[in-house]
This record gives structure tokens, C-alpha cells and sequence, in this order.
């Protein structure tokens, strides 16, 4: 009931997740300089599975750099940028895991189809439309498992001031449209949470499609 919702909710903003909390809070790609000199840059080493160009002011992906590790490069990091273009990445064939935390990524991103993506994080981007991002990361990442979106428009929570109820519709709404999702955000996915979200959706559906034959009959 309410009592217990309220409960969950005292419990997400009060577990270890503060991790999440101070991250975004940190994270603002308007401060980042373009061309900032950062400490430890790629090397150029062949046979790498991870990748950083985290904190480097990018405006465009390094993709020549990026692609000569494509036999083998499982993890990339490119948070902290300026970036809004992941087009040529689907030349990595083994990558598992993408970081794209605090850049400009909006909704309208197209991102190449990648089956052997797992992860994607892009929180704190300029994400404001749930139903176009959510079809791009069911269409084009078809394995996905871990999801996290926090500090975007179209996923309200507590940390962006979102409330309960906005921040329990944005988590069913997801999960109903990526079954394969294990964890979203900071938290796993529950079986139980993954049924409700199915029928509450099913049913959203069914009374969508209700409306609009009474509106054909009229």
C-alpha cells in the first residue's frame, strides 16, 4: 500500500547510494574545458579491453584511437566530455560496457546497434524524452542488462527532485519496455517490480487501444 512505498522510498534515498548523489552532483559537462590536458590519457598500446577519455573536453569521439583496440576492447569510457555523437562505435564488436556519463547526449541519439552491449550508463546528459530514448536502447543494445540514466530530465528521482510516484512510473515504464534489464540505475530489478510494470503497462495499452476505436466510432 502507500505505507509500504513510502518505506521503499525512505530506503532508496537513504541506502548506499549516495555514491550517486555526490557523482552527478560533481558532474556538469558546461564546466568541463575543451582540450583540458587530463593525466593518464589512452595510450595507443594494442590489445587493450579498456579505454578512458574521461575529463578530456572532447567534442568529438577519438575513434581512430578507439579502433585499433576493436579486437579486443570490452570497456570505454568517454564520460565527462562534451560529446553527442556515438555513431562509428559499432565497429567494436566485443564491447560489453559504455560510459557516457555528463555529455550532451539528448533523446534524439542515434546510437549504432551493438549486441554485445551489457551496460550503458549515461547519467547527467540532456536526456527530456523517455519514450524516444527508451526505443533507441531497446532497438539498438538488444542484450542490455544494466541501465542507468539518473540526473536526466526523463528520469526523475530524488536526486533531480523527482517524486515518488514520477520516479515509480519512469522505473515501470522502462523495465515494461526492456525485459532483459537486470538493474536499472542504482538499483536491481525485482521480479516482482518487472510483473507489476508489465500489467501496468499492458493495461495502459489495452485502455489506449479502447480509446481511440470509441474515438473512430464517433
Amino acid at each position: 500500500g502507500v505505507y509500504s512505498l513510502v518505506w521503499w522510498w525512505s530506503l532508496y534515498v537513504l541506502m548506499p547510494w549516495w555514491w550517486g548523489a555526490e557523482h552527478m552532483e560533481k558532474c556538469d559537462s558546461s564546466e568541463v574545458e575543451a582540450g583540458a590536458p587530463v593525466p593518464g590519457s589512452a595510450t595507443t598500446e594494442l590489445g587493450l579491453t579498456r579505454l578512458s577519455f574521461a575529463y578530456q573536453g572532447l567534442l568529438e569521439i577519438p575513434y581512430e584511437t578507439i579502433l585499433e583496440q576493436r579486437d579486443t576492447l570490452e570497456v570505454l569510457d568517454l564520460s565527462y566530455n562534451l560529446l553527442d555523437d556515438p555513431a562509428l562505435l559499432v565497429e567494436l564488436e566485443k564491447l560489453s560496457t559504455l560510459i557516457l556519463d555528463c555529455n550532451n547526449y539528448s533523446a534524439h541519439v542515434k546510437f549504432p546497434y551493438m549486441p554485445s552491449l551489457t551496460t550503458l550508463w549515461i547519467n547527467k546528459n540532456k536526456i527530456s524524452n523517455l519514450p524516444i530514448i527508451v526505443e533507441e536502447i531497446c532497438c539498438k543494445f538488444p542484450n542490455i542488462k544494466i541501465l542507468s540514466m539518473m540526473n536526466n530530465e526523463a528520469a526523475p528521482s530524488y536526486f533531480n527532485g523527482g517524486s515518488l510516484t514520477q520516479y515509480i512510473d519512469y522505473r515501470q515504464y522502462v523495465i515494461s519496455q526492456i525485459p532483459s534489464l537486470e538493474v536499472l540505475d542504482d538499483t536491481e530489478v525485482q521480479e516482482k517490480e518487472r510483473a507489476l510494470a508489465r500489467k501496468t503497462y499492458r493495461m495502459q495499452r489495452i485502455r489506449e487501444g479502447s480509446k481511440k476505436r470509441k474515438e473512430l466510432h464517433h
